[in-house]
């Protein structure tokens, strides 16, 4: 069986979004991620790390009970996504980086027998 696609492959820019945090936090994160008009997300559980805040070490990000968050959205939403997460971050701590991304999505898959 061969997977074959047809239509037209869809390539675009976006910004990758990623959020690491405490995971308590991760419904506020995500709702407000949400009434950015971003749905599409995923999260890993029991994250751990160390990260430099203010020039001293943050222990809240050694512990297990982290969250990483990846989602993306258009360059043009990237000013209301940041404006939705940023008081969440700069009230409970956590981190985010944004980078460019290529997406590559297909439309119009079948499966050819």
């Amino acid at each position: 069986m061969e997977l074959s696609c047809y239509g037209v492959d869809l390539m675009h820019e976006v910004k990758r979004i990623e959020i690491i945090a405490n995971s308590f936090e991760l419904s506020k994160l995500l709702d407000a991620l949400n009434n950015a008009g971003i749905e599409e997300h995923a999260v890993i559980r029991n994250v751990s790390g160390q990260q430099q805040n203010c020039g001293k070490e943050d222990f809240d990000m050694t512990m297990i009970d982290n969250v990483y968050i990846v989602a993306y959205c258009k360059p043009e939403a990237l000013k209301t996504t940041v404006s939705a997460i940023s008081p969440l971050l700069d009230k409970f701590g956590g981190n985010c980086h944004i980078s460019d991304a290529i997406e590559v999505r297909s439309l119009n898959c079948v499966d050819k027998l």
